[in-house]
């Protein structure tokens, strides 16, 4: 019984590191990217990864319980609500950017069908 306790706590502790390494390149996305989506989108991937594979090793390391069942919850919230709300401060940012021509561009309907018809013409 002793050895399925130490592989449990090994497995589990391999899911914490891996958690770790995921904050660890989650930080030095955040600090090397220059614009505020890309820093965003590196947090926000960074977090959800991270956390889940944290709380993973932590529910493998106590074994099934209602502790396990209540850190599968923290993950399940987590993944629902980290990319809603990344999704909804990435459009206040798009729409309150005052730099747009500098980070992307506008596109209309009408200069993609131009532009279709053009190149259906060639």
């Amino acid at each position: 019984m002793e050895v399925i306790e130490w592989i449990r706590f090994i497995f589990g502790a391999l899911f914490m590191i891996c958690g770790l390494i995921i904050f660890l390149v989650e930080m030095i996305g955040v600090f090397r990217f220059r614009y505020v989506l890309n820093r965003m989108h590196a947090a926000a991937l960074g977090d959800t990864l991270g956390i889940a594979c944290s709380l993973v090793g932590l529910m493998i390391i106590s074994g099934f319980t209602f502790t396990s069942f209540k850190l599968f919850c923290v993950i399940a919230f987590l993944w629902f609500s980290s990319p809603t709300s990344s999704h909804l401060i990435a459009r206040l940012e798009v729409s309150t950017d005052e730099a747009r021509k500098e980070h992307y561009r506008f596109i209309t309907l009408g200069e993609l069908e131009k532009k279709k018809k053009e190149e259906e013409g060639r």
